[in-house]
């Protein structure tokens, strides 16, 4: 605008609203890790990305018991 001085920079915005805008950034990226961390956490209890020594084969024993439990309710 005719009055405001061109501060050079190629975003358009003040020094003021480049702080506030790098402030809301931030709090965004670290919402969105602490949401990502948990969600790996959780993953991680449901289903460990590294087998055990039996491998995969030893979830099997708790599927089937949720399994067992579960489906007279849904049937």
């Amino acid at each position: 605008m005719a009055g405001q001085k061109d501060s050079g920079n190629l975003t358009g915005l003040s020094d003021e609203e480049a702080q506030e805008f790098h402030n809301y950034f931030i709090q965004g990226f670290v919402v969105f890790t602490v949401i990502a961390i948990i969600a790996h956490v959780l993953a991680w209890s449901w289903r460990p990305w590294f087998p055990g020594p039996k491998g995969y084969a030893m979830l099997q024993n708790g599927i089937d018991t949720v399994t067992n439990v579960v489906m007279p309710f849904v049937a």
